[in-house]
């Protein structure tokens, strides 16, 4: 019986939230990895977390997925891949990597509205 539950619970649970994602969203995004103890910690697919790399934490898109980052409201973009999970704060879309959110925005800023699509 556990056999059976197990891989129906992995495949709703680990495809429901992808499939439910829109290839592209604009909301609240946040940078982490430099000053806030992050920094080289282990993140979810295993690696530890380098603030200059391009990278994200989503709470939806599957560890190793590719988006394009997008500013509105200057126009810049970065290429990021989805690395660990995040954001935990309510309202924000994702959680970029230090060097990933300078590329598109103010780092004093904190957080920006931010678009992304499918890579």
């Amino acid at each position: 019986m556990l056999r059976f539950i197990a891989p129906a619970f992995v495949a709703i649970g680990a495809l429901a939230p992808f499939a439910a994602e829109a290839t592209s969203s604009c909301g609240y995004a946040s940078h982490y990895g430099r000053g806030d103890g992050f920094a080289w910690r282990t993140m979810a697919n295993g690696q530890p977390m380098n603030p200059e790399a391009l990278t994200t934490a989503s709470r939806d898109l599957p560890l190793g997925t590719k988006i394009v980052v997008t500013n509105p409201a200057n126009g810049k973009s970065v290429r990021v891949t989805v690395t660990d999970r995040g954001p935990f704060v309510h309202g924000r879309l994702l959680d970029l990597s230090y060097g990933a959110f300078a590329h598109v925005a103010k780092t004093s800023q904190g957080v920006a509205k931010l678009c992304f699509s499918l890579a």
